[in-house]
């Protein structure tokens, strides 16, 4: 069988820990990333590439934020579209700011005003997660749902954070990184894939590190967590920081890339439903899971919308969106109740399966 590993063996501390030690694995990886950064830009199309691909990694982003804080920490929270709003107009602030250095005047880098929003969210994502260190469980849940409220009417009330536009609609500078524009939609996509790759490949190995064993050790059990050393205090808000910081740049990115004009309302609480699903379907305590939630959310509206009429089943567009929720409905409480773990869990069983066969054990 072709997953089977024997024969592989490790010589040192630093293989046997290394991200990928399975030789498949890397392989499987990097035509992943073959396909990722030049076979969708070369052949896939406009629509596919801006409808489809660009907006599923922005949210898988957001997912890895959210299963940071919820699948490796334990920590609930209702309210990623709220972080995610702090960083699309805070990016947007930081874009509209002018520098005056020696007589000339210019903007803040792109890169940098992403990657500075998604600190503001941090910072933001910690002052929300304070009561974590009082409370847990439900009542934690319903503290970020009022921060979700707080902040998208924050947003809608407040002119500052849209200059003052009289819609309350932001509109996003042109994507310019070192006097080269993004203009079309292949190049927005390898904009963004660059953003989730680098960040992906370091939340999986933040929480392979003391940080993310803490972060399972307080989720397990937080008395005895504190008991063989870890700070309570600190390592919930770190929890908080890192996911807010993910959902933050997750926010600028879907702002700036994919949609170019947002409103708070694009961040509602049908957003942060929908990134916990993507969290539940694809597997809690899961960078892969976050993937695949993510994928599996956005194809199943495609999925309900194009093969029924093929199979002569003519639905209407109202019934279709009754689909997905019931669709969505029925497979969260059946990962609740058979596979908690989700898909990316029902992936490595696969992958044990394999490296054992034909036998049993």
């Amino acid at each position: 069988m072709f997953y089977r590993e024997a024969g592989q063996f490790k010589s040192s501390y630093k293989e046997d820990q290394a991200v990928f030690p399975i030789l498949q694995d890397r392989i499987g990886i990097g035509i992943i990333l073959l396909i990722a950064f030049v076979g969708i830009p070369l052949f896939g199309g406009e629509y596919f590439i801006s409808a489809i691909m660009t907006p599923f990694l922005i949210l898988a982003l957001a997912a890895i934020g959210l299963n940071i804080l919820t699948g490796y920490a334990g920590q609930i929270s209702l309210g990623t579209g709220g972080f995610m709003a702090v960083g699309a107009f805070a990016a947007y602030k930081f874009a509209t700011f002018t520098i005056t250095v020696g007589g000339f005047e210019g903007t803040m880098p792109l890169v940098l005003t992403i990657l500075l929003s998604g600190l503001v969210a941090a910072l933001v994502g910690i002052m929300f997660g304070i009561p974590s260190l009082r409370i847990k469980g439900f009542y934690l849940a319903v503290a970020t749902l009022a921060a979700q409220f707080f902040l998208e009417w924050l947003f809608v009330k407040v002119g500052w954070f849209t200059n003052y536009s009289p819609s309350g609609v932001i509109t996003a500078p042109p994507l310019v990184v070192l006097g080269y524009e993004f203009n079309t939609a292949a190049e927005k996509y390898i904009f963004t894939l660059v953003f989730v790759a680098v960040l992906a490949l370091a939340a999986k190995n933040l929480v392979r590190s003391h940080i993310g064993r803490g972060w399972m050790a307080i989720r397990d059990m937080d008395i005895a967590a504190e008991i063989i050393g870890f700070k309570p205090l600190q390592t919930k808000l770190s929890a908080f920081a890192v996911s807010s910081f993910f959902c933050g740049v997750a926010g600028a990115l879907w702002a700036f890339v994919h949609l170019g004009t947002v409103e708070p309302e694009a961040f509602g609480i049908n957003r942060s439903f929908a990134i916990l699903f993507m969290v539940i379907i694809g597997g809690m305590g899961s960078i892969l899971g976050s993937f695949i939630g993510a994928g599996f959310i956005m194809l199943l509206p495609i999925f309900l919308n194009n093969v029924p009429p093929m199979v002569g089943w003519d639905i209407g567009v109202d019934m279709v969106a009754h689909l997905e929720f019931m669709v969505f409905g029925v497979l969260i409480i059946f990962f609740l109740i058979v596979e908690p773990h989700g898909l990316a869990r029902l992936w490595t069983i696969g992958k044990e399966k394999l490296r054992t066969w034909p036998f049993p054990y």
